[in-house]
């Protein structure tokens, strides 16, 4: 399986870290008849740890406005980029898009507001979309982030709270609630670069609703494209699937329990 797609937006905001921290489908259908036909499959699974692609794309973007505009100074001004306006306080800034093209993204258009707050060991920030556009992809709502580290351990962990709703270009609507704990420790090799997920949360994705509790750490390396690591519970329409990655291999699998007991192992990517 792709590695999560929140891993490697989030290797970005460390660079933004050095700043603060030196980072039914049918009526005569009863439920038990719908229950019976629901199964998880590959798409299911793809959809719930890629869902954070959009998002990350606008995490990207605030990442590329600390890197290039940096905070310090910024108080109570405001800048005028060649493609978005950023008016900036003591304690965040507001940011307008206008067709802008940043890091390779499609065209950004629309409002986010940072809010912000600085530790010496944690910082955290509040960003809230306002019909912010990436390409035909619209994102409204908000998404909270404390960032914390430990450099004894070489780790930071970003908690992050998200309630988001975000219209695809084909028209589904994706929303997204509830906390991620992403994880990343430092090592000397690529295999050593750890990245881990935990938390719960809820995905509504057009007709499909996922709720996700990972029971134990979602985990991969920079060495492997895949989850190799981990185990969650998933409730897709009423229907509780166990999901376990593995114990360390890199490899594209995971096998899937169902109530009954029966296991299914599936491949992602084939």
């Amino acid at each position: 399986m792709k590695k999560l797609s929140f891993f490697n937006s989030k290797i970005l905001l460390v660079a933004f870290l050095a700043i603060f921290v030196a980072s039914c489908s049918e009526d005569e259908k009863n439920a038990i008849d719908l229950e019976q036909e629901q199964t998880l499959d590959k798409t299911d699974l793809k959809t719930i740890l890629e869902t954070d692609n959009v998002s990350g794309i606008a995490d990207n973007v605030i990442n590329n406005v600390f890197i290039n505009k940096g905070t310090a100074g910024k108080a109570s001004k405001e800048t005028t980029d060649t493609c978005y306006d950023a008016v900036y306080s003591e304690t965040g800034f507001v940011l307008t898009f206008n067709n802008c093209v940043l890091n390779g993204t499609s065209d950004v258009n629309g409002t986010l507001t940072v809010v912000y707050a600085v530790g010496l060991e944690e910082s955290a920030f509040t960003v809230t979309y306002n019909d912010f556009y990436v390409g035909a992809i619209k994102i409204n709502g908000s998404r909270s982030m404390v960032i914390s580290s430990d450099q004894m351990s070489s780790t930071i962990n970003f908690n992050v709270t998200s309630d988001l709703t975000v219209i695809l270009e084909d028209d589904t609507e994706v929303i997204e609630t509830g906390t991620k704990t992403v994880g990343i420790a430092f090592g000397q090799t690529l295999e050593e670069n750890i990245f881990s997920v935990e938390g719960n949360w809820t995905l509504k994705v057009g007709a499909d609703t996922y709720s996700v509790n990972v029971t134990k750490a979602l985990k991969s390396n920079l060495a492997c494209s895949y989850v190799s690591e981990g185990t969650m519970d998933v409730n897709k329409n009423g229907l509780a699937v166990t999901v376990d990655f593995g114990a360390g291999e890199c490899d594209d699998k995971a096998t899937l329990t169902y109530p009954d007991g029966t296991e299914q192992e599936i491949v992602i990517e084939e």
